[in-house]
């Protein structure tokens, strides 16, 4: 495990697995890899299992600049560090960073036409929409390219996901995204702390598929009756999800109850499931959402949570 002195970018996800992405102080980018599952018990992990400890290097509500992204020639991105290392603004970045960030056109490019040259080859890939549901049966609306058709909802945290619709490009989706969130109600967004809670009592897998079927069907039927625009075909690919997503599922673990504002924070990790880790303490199992951890300066190392007073309505 990397130790050190590095600002935390969350949980990114490929086919390997998923890994904590970080960064230098310099700006160097890195990872720490961590487990998408374990099959060992919870006594194995704790006494041999991969650990994760971490102490907060800022004070409570501090959250720095995540940097700005570009689109390359041949729709390629690239991401750079902030050149002041400053806090955030506006979600994840600062103000100079977010008017150099080519992505800030992205969500409005279909109904503005303004795209930089990068981004313009980027937004000409094909992209997917997708239906996914989470564990409490809250379901969302969302797009994703085609490079990031697979990657986008693992890192989402769906629980049951199929994709309804592929687009041509990255313009025509958005307009897709629109009218099924205006005519259909699904939301774009779920917020990172409602999807940890609801793993904590997660709904039958059934139900979930259930919730998930019929918020597809809906949006199909918008697709094929009532958006008058060329360029995309309706789908019905069922997304398969990561390999072990079912012991964070089956856990049926009680969120982490320290406040990540500060201190110090480790244990053992079991198991990850979007941006969440099913995290093994003395006191038991606990949902420890990452996602908090965004835009935090951390240092690694041999840290430890300090002991938790369990309740039992906590189970």
């Amino acid at each position: 495990m990397p130790t050190g002195h590095f600002l935390c970018h969350g949980v990114s996800w490929t086919r390997e697995g998923p890994s904590l992405a970080l960064a230098s102080p310099q700006g160097e980018r890195t990872s720490l890899d961590l487990p998408a599952s374990n099959q060992a018990s919870s006594e194995q992990v704790c006494g041999g299992g991969f650990n994760l400890g971490f102490r907060l290097d800022d004070g409570p509500g501090s959250r720095y600049c995540l940097g700005y992204s570009k689109a390359l020639n041949g729709g390629e991105r690239r991401s750079f560090p902030c050149p002041t290392r400053t806090t955030a603004e506006r979600g994840y970045q600062c103000g100079p960073c977010f008017a150099r960030d080519d992505f800030r056109y992205m969500h409005d490019v279909h109904r503005s036409g303004v795209a930089p040259g990068g981004l313009a080859q980027y937004l000409a890939q094909e992209h997917w929409l997708y239906i996914a549901t989470f564990a409490d049966g809250s379901t969302k609306v969302g797009t994703a390219s085609q490079r990031s058709k697979w990657t986008r909802l693992a890192e989402q945290g769906a629980v049951v996901a199929r994709y309804v619709a592929q687009a041509d490009n990255g313009r025509v989706v958005r307009v897709l995204e629109d009218t099924v969130t205006r005519s259909a109600g699904l939301p774009q967004a779920i917020r990172s702390a409602a999807k940890t809670a609801a793993l904590a009592r997660p709904l039958p897998q059934q139900r979930l598929k259930e919730a998930n079927d019929d918020a597809a069907a809906a949006a199909s039927r918008l697709l094929k009756r009532e958006i008058d625009i060329d360029g995309y075909r309706t789908s019905y690919q069922v997304w398969d999800p990561p390999p072990g997503w079912q012991q964070v599922l089956a856990a049926h673990a009680p969120v982490y109850p320290l406040s990540l504002g500060a201190g110090e924070h480790g244990g053992a990790v079991r198991a990850v499931l979007g941006q969440v880790a099913l995290l093994v303490l003395p006191e038991g199992e606990f949902l420890l959402d990452l996602a908090q951890l965004r835009g935090r300066r951390l240092e690694l190392g041999e840290w430890r949570s300090p002991a938790i007073a369990v309740q039992q309505e906590l189970f």
